[in-house]
């Protein structure tokens, strides 16, 4: 008995599968695990993308599925074959000699290590799809969640730029209405001025005049009646009376009033002119008291020249836009008439308001090197807040027999007739344009 005879007697033939039944089971075991394989696939759910941001992650993941699908089928067809082709020859050999328990178990254990790795495949793959199927559900959150940001901020941007534009519309309405306005006031305002100045000047003029007329008419009647006058004789010496006539009335306020425009005051002019060209081109900054110890420009020099000898020291000129500058001028005047009148001199000022006075004095301090005690009722500069007490007391200095000069700020509004009786008087008149504004600030 040889080896194979034992062998195949040691097992019983009962015991020993026929390759019909090895090939049976191999067939059964590949359709279960085909079924398992259809069955997952079937089972898988076919997500479908909620949004347009995850169409592409699903399509990947339905081609990788697909692709390891079809390696899968294509692998296990092919080992599938090779099983079948060893059952054939088996089955072939069987006619010609008896199978041996060894190759049965070969066969055994092929079909086994071919089942155990095609259910290890399928298990990996369920694997990798429950992993493919979670990634799409978070992809899919994460996309719903970017769309309701996107909403949420598309609805707050449009609704700052609906606000946005709401605000400049009004804005721009309520520009338009004050443009409107301030048209409307400019208009206002330039008709008033070319009404009011004219008249203002015109009654000024006519004034004068009257008080002029008035002032002529007085002195005529004086002479008359001091020609009329009987005087009576005493016994003791009477001293010799001079008789005023029209020509001796005319040439006593003449000698009272400067003139500086006269021939006659041709040395007095040459002087005012010396002066004026000093103060200008060689400046003092630390001279004597009551001379000009500032910078004096041509524009300066301009002003006073044509108030001494085109206006006669008797009127007004237009304001330089500034106190300072304009107490710049006065104290030029006032330096050149002290050196022509010395103590004889008494500067009046009148401004309307304890503040501007007190810009004044500190102004006349600064450019003509004085000190506070120059300032008072019987000193060089006496400060008025009203014309009345001024003129007072003008008058008296006249009687005895000084020389007041009359300085009157910008802002008088309206200049008292009694003023311009005095030999010597300077106005400041304010700029139009800038009356104009402060009447803007009235309304």
């Amino acid at each position: 008995m040889n080896l194979e005879e034992h062998q195949t007697q040691s097992v019983p033939e009962h015991e020993q599968p026929s390759p019909i039944e090895v090939v049976d089971n191999l067939e059964e075991q590949t359709a279960k695990s085909e079924e398992v394989t259809d069955e997952t696939l079937l089972e898988t759910p076919q997500v479908e993308p909620a949004e347009a941001s995850t169409d592409n992650v699903v399509a990947v993941i339905e081609v990788t599925t697909a692709e390891l699908v079809t390696e899968e089928t294509a692998e296990f067809n092919t080992i599938a074959e090779e099983i079948e082709v060893a059952v054939v020859e088996l089955v072939a050999d069987e006619t010609a000699e008896p199978t041996t328990v060894e190759d049965v178990e070969a066969v055994t254990v092929l079909a086994e290590n071919t089942i155990a790795e095609l259910t290890a495949r399928v298990e990996q793959l369920q694997q990798q799809e429950l992993e493919l199927l979670q990634e799409v559900a978070t992809l899919q959150a994460s996309q719903k969640m970017l769309s309701s940001q996107i909403s949420e901020n598309q609805a707050i941007l449009g609704r700052i730029v609906q606000e946005g534009l709401s605000e400049l519309e009004q804005r721009k309405q309520t520009l338009q209405i004050t443009v409107e306005q301030l048209e409307k006031r400019r208009d206002r305002i330039n008709e008033e001025m070319r009404k009011t100045f004219a008249g203002v000047s015109q009654d000024l003029a006519i004034r004068v005049q009257g008080f002029k007329d008035y002032l002529v008419g007085s002195l005529q009647d004086l002479v008359v009646a001091a020609e009329q006058l009987e005087l009576p004789t005493a016994p003791e010496p009477v001293k010799q009376v001079t008789v005023v006539t029209p020509t001796s009335a005319k040439s006593t306020t003449s000698s009272a009033t400067p003139q500086f425009t006269e021939q006659s005051f041709q040395k007095t002019a040459k002087q005012i002119r010396g002066l004026i060209d000093q103060y200008r081109n060689a400046p003092d900054y630390y001279g004597a008291a009551w001379q000009l110890r500032r910078t004096f420009e041509p524009v300066h020099a301009e002003r006073v020249s044509n108030w001494f000898f085109t206006q006669g020291g008797r009127g007004a000129i237009r304001t330089m836009g500034s106190r300072l500058q304009n107490i710049l001028v006065a104290s030029a005047v006032i330096s050149i008439l002290r050196d022509l009148y010395s103590d004889r001199l008494r500067t009046l000022v009148l401004a309307n308001s304890p503040e501007r006075l007190g810009e004044w004095r500190r102004g006349l301090q600064d450019c003509l090197g004085i000190s506070r005690s120059d300032f008072g009722p019987e000193r060089g500069l006496v400060l008025f807040e009203d014309p009345e007490p001024l003129v007072l007391k003008a008058d008296r200095l006249v009687k005895q027999g000084q020389m007041p000069l009359v300085l009157v700020d910008e802002t008088e509004e309206q200049i008292n007739l009694s003023l311009l009786q005095f030999p010597l008087w300077l106005a400041f008149a304010p700029d139009p344009q800038q009356m104009s504004r402060e009447s803007d600030f009235r309304f």
